[in-house]
C-alpha cells in the first residue's frame, strides 16, 4: 500500500508541476520571443513517475513595421489549440493520482482500525 501512496504522490508532484507550465506559457502567449516549456514523463524505479523539463525552440520570424522601418520580431511559440487540451489532460492526471491516494489512505486506516 505505501507504494501506492508513493506512485501516486509522485503523479500528483509531477501533474502539478505540468499544470504550472501550461499556465506559465499561456501567461506568455503574446510575448515577444518567448519559447514555451514541455514537461516530459517518464518512469521512475522503482515505482512512480518523474518529470524533465525541456524549452521548444521552434517558432518563426515575421515583420513588424515600426517609424517607417521594417524589423524581424519572433512571436512566442505558443498555441492555445496545444496547451489547453494539454492542460485538460493533466488536470484529469492529478485527479486519478489524488483519488488513488485517498484510497491508499482509507485502506491504511481500515488496516489501522482492524488492528487496533
Amino acid at each position: 500500500m505505501i507504494a501506492g501512496a508513493h506512485s501516486a504522490l509522485s503523479g500528483l508532484q509531477v501533474f502539478t508541476k505540468k499544470i504550472e507550465k501550461t499556465a506559465h506559457n499561456v501567461a506568455n502567449l503574446n510575448t515577444e520571443g518567448f519559447k514555451k516549456d514541455r514537461v516530459i514523463v517518464s518512469s521512475q524505479s522503482p515505482q512512480g513517475v518523474q518529470a524533465t523539463l525541456e524549452q521548444v525552440q521552434t517558432g518563426a520570424l515575421r515583420t513588424a513595421s515600426t517609424n517607417q522601418e521594417n524589423a524581424l520580431t519572433e512571436p512566442s511559440n505558443v498555441d492555445l489549440v496545444e496547451e489547453i487540451p494539454d492542460l485538460l489532460l493533466s488536470q484529469q492526471a492529478y485527479t486519478a493520482n489524488l483519488a488513488t491516494l485517498k484510497t491508499t489512505n482509507q485502506m491504511m486506516q481500515s488496516l489501522l482500525d482492524i488492528t487496533a
